[in-house]
């Protein structure tokens, strides 16, 4: 693994003061990190929502700040106090993680290692490169390989704390797809779907506390899709963890099963990161429809029932869930709104918008990324489709899952990352404040 770091070019030496105040934003816990942040997959709820006091209504005053070409990657942005760290495959046989900086895009050190992937056949046009979202605890930066190793970096300078071979120290098979699933940090601890399994380690250490829900692997089951999150369901917080065949409920502290229930699967194409809504769990799977999940009170835990199917289905795309509908980019390329209470359509637009979205919402918009390059901002309206802006941000494809930071929008291009900042338009009793666009750039 090679590791360096690079001074910022024309920037001044901090006081000892501001390095000490950089320092502690930085190494701020996962949980108290700011709404100005987005420090893993799907952002700090990990559900795409974001707490603001209000979007634009147009993409018309987006700005873009800085634009730093990369080489080829799938993972979404990482974003801090003070940096942005991003992932990407080089030659298709390097893997290479950088931290740059926030402000300007300027680099501030890389570190890689050997990372050569194949992809089959029929899924070649979309490339064989690194695919995880990394998870950044303030502190440590984990990122998970194509071959299934899963390293984890210093934040502050890219040297390498350890890393973990899930093949190697499993004796499982690499899977078809590469590492496509998106670590988990919380409570000293790092969450996997790795080695056709859930794996918890220590976040200090890389040391595996448990290891559940191991498989054989296969073709129609080798590795993950979808990324594990947390869920509080009848007052007990458990990982929520979809394999490609299984929705389950683990306890996190000792990885005992709470409940399970299978999920209709075409070739295991179980992908998106499931939906919470009250006590009960929403998901979507390719060619098959949509299903909620109740969970009931049983002896001895909890019971997954089957509350209600619809007929559309998903692919790829996590659904955004706003007050009681989810809000989903279909498989077919349409989006719907689902009450979630009935599982009956409010509504479902005739246009396609792309093969896929990746959406972060604040209150009452949606911000949804599709792959051709196209930003959407649509309103979370149960009544009507309600599409408010249209911007092309990118000639490339944008598979990785957008973020979005305080008044700033991140946009990882296949071959390049973008930071713009949109401006907010100020509402009647705002206070002023530079995020509303109200301040001199």
């Amino acid at each position: 693994m090679t590791s360096r770091w690079l001074p910022l070019p024309g920037v001044r030496r901090p006081s000892l003061c501001a390095v000490w105040v950089t320092t502690a934003a930085l190494f701020l816990p996962l949980a108290a990190q700011a709404e100005t942040d987005w420090p893993q997959w799907r952002g700090i709820h990990r559900d795409g929502t974001v707490e603001t006091a209000g979007w634009p209504e147009t993409l018309d005053h987006l700005e873009l700040l800085w634009r730093v070409p990369l080489d080829k990657g799938y993972p979404g942005p990482i974003v801090t106090a003070d940096r942005v760290f991003v992932a990407e495959t080089e030659n298709g046989e390097t893997e290479i993680v950088r931290a740059l900086d926030r402000q300007s895009g300027a680099e501030l050190w890389r570190t890689s290692w050997p990372g050569k992937g194949k992809v089959p056949f029929f899924a070649a046009r979309n490339g064989d490169w690194i695919r995880s979202t990394p998870a950044f605890d303030g502190k440590t930066l984990y990122v998970g390989g194509m071959n299934e190793l899963l390293v984890a970096l210093d934040g502050a300078t890219g040297q390498e704390r350890w890393r973990v071979d899930f093949p190697a120290a499993f004796e499982t098979k690499v899977p078809d797809f590469g590492f496509s699933s998106s670590p988990l940090v919380d409570g000293g601890a790092v969450y996997a779907q790795a080695a056709n399994s859930l794996v918890k380690l220590d976040a200090a250490t890389g040391e595996v506390i448990w290891r559940v829900l191991a498989s054989e692997g296969g073709a129609m089951s080798s590795g993950a899709f979808s990324s594990p999150t947390f869920a509080e369901l009848h007052g007990q917080r458990q990982l929520l963890v979809q394999t490609r065949t299984t929705l389950h409920g683990i306890d996190p502290a000792t990885g005992n099963s709470l409940w399970q229930h299978d999920v209709p699967s075409f070739r295991g194409m179980n992908i998106l990161t499931p939906t919470v809504h009250g006590n009960g769990i929403f998901t979507s799977t390719h060619r098959n429809a949509s299903y909620f999940y109740r969970l009931d009170p049983s002896e001895g835990g909890m019971k997954a029932v089957e509350a209600w199917t619809h007929k559309a289905h998903a692919y790829m795309s996590s659904p955004i869930r706003v007050g009681d509908h989810a809000y989903v980019h279909l498989g077919n390329g349409r989006l719907t709104a689902i009450d979630l209470r009935t599982g009956e359509s409010a509504w479902t637009t005739t246009e396609r918008f792309g093969s896929y979205w990746s959406m972060a919402a604040g209150n009452d918009k949606i911000l949804g990324l599709a792959e051709d390059g196209k930003l959407y901002l649509v309103r979370a309206n149960p009544d009507q489709f309600e599409l408010l802006s249209t911007r092309e941000v990118s000639e490339q494809e944008t598979w990785g899952h957008l973020a979005v930071a305080g008044d700033e929008v991140f946009v990882r291009e296949l071959k390049a990352i973008a930071a713009y900042r949109w401006h907010r338009q100020p509402q009647e009793g705002d206070a002023p404040s530079a995020q509303d666009g109200t301040a001199a750039d």
